[in-house]
């Protein structure tokens, strides 16, 4: 993505059309548009041609394929290429560069803070066709992208949850308690901001649905938010669009409970199993 937006800055500086880059390539404009929306990998010999047509310096060329090879590397995530959508597979990648993810959630608690029983469950609802081994996959995957939590430069994870989501039950009495015990040790992780949205709270700005937003240290990028449907996502990165979910999350985080009372909160709720 910083790569394709890189691309997109030389191109405005040559002042060169996507017509006009595209001719070079011998390809159509959307080619080129979807190289630097990071739509498509970037292949060396377009790129090096492309940069060519913007007039870099042979040097700067040759340090900017070093990126682009080193962008096209598979991620540890391919492996499970088998039950990933290549529409999420995008998400998993955002979530691993990510120096702030804010989510919210009104039905299930967050991939990255569920328990392997509690992911099972849930996703043998989602998938009821699923063989055992391709619902252990999924939960593996699940499990894998959990361990960024624990890495000394992971992300900050701040979670706003409905209270329906740890009322809602998933599993058997069992799962549920240790699903609830799981969100009380991550109240403690240093890295980790849970807040849960009591009924009483009242309405706010995103009874929507669930969405995720990501913020990176790298500069070119910009904050994203993520938006997925039953079969596919959304990604918005228009500083108009992901203004308005900031928003909303900021106004969640003052509606809910704060978080020093969510492990309390928590504990009430976890008698009622």
């Amino acid at each position: 993505m910083v790569l394709g937006l890189r691309l997109r800055d030389l191109r405005e500086r040559a002042d060169c059309s996507f017509a006009e880059a595209a001719a070079a390539l011998s390809v159509n404009s959307t080619t080129v548009r979807r190289m630097e929306k990071a739509e498509v990998g970037l292949k060396p010999p377009y790129v090096e041609k492309l940069l060519k047509t913007y007039g870099v310096p042979e040097t700067e060329i040759s340090a900017f394929l070093s990126l682009v090879d080193e962008a096209n590397r598979a991620g540890w995530w391919q492996s499970f290429r088998d039950v990933l959508p290549s529409w999420f597979s995008l998400y998993v990648s955002l979530e691993g560069e990510a120096s702030l993810i804010r989510s919210y959630e009104p039905h299930c608690v967050p991939g990255l803070l569920q328990t392997q029983q509690y992911a099972r469950a849930l996703l043998s609802t989602g998938f009821p066709n699923a063989s055992e081994e391709e619902l252990s996959r999924r939960v593996a995957l699940r499990m894998q992208r959990q361990e960024l939590l624990r890495r000394p430069d992971g992300p900050r994870l701040w979670v706003v949850l409905e209270e329906q989501v740890v009322r809602r039950h998933v599993g058997t009495p069992d799962v549920m308690r240790g699903q609830i015990d799981r969100l009380v040790e991550a109240t403690a992780m240093p890295n980790v901001t849970v807040q849960v949205i009591p009924f009483t709270a009242g309405p706010h700005p995103a009874m929507f649905g669930p969405f995720q937003l990501f913020r990176f240290d790298i500069a070119e990028l910009p904050d994203i938010v993520y938006i997925e449907s039953l079969s596919g996502a959304v990604y918005h990165d228009q500083r108009p669009d992901t203004a308005v979910y900031l928003e909303a999350l900021d106004r969640m985080g003052a509606q809910a409970a704060p978080a020093t009372r969510t492990e309390r909160l928590l504990g009430e709720i976890r008698k009622e199993f």
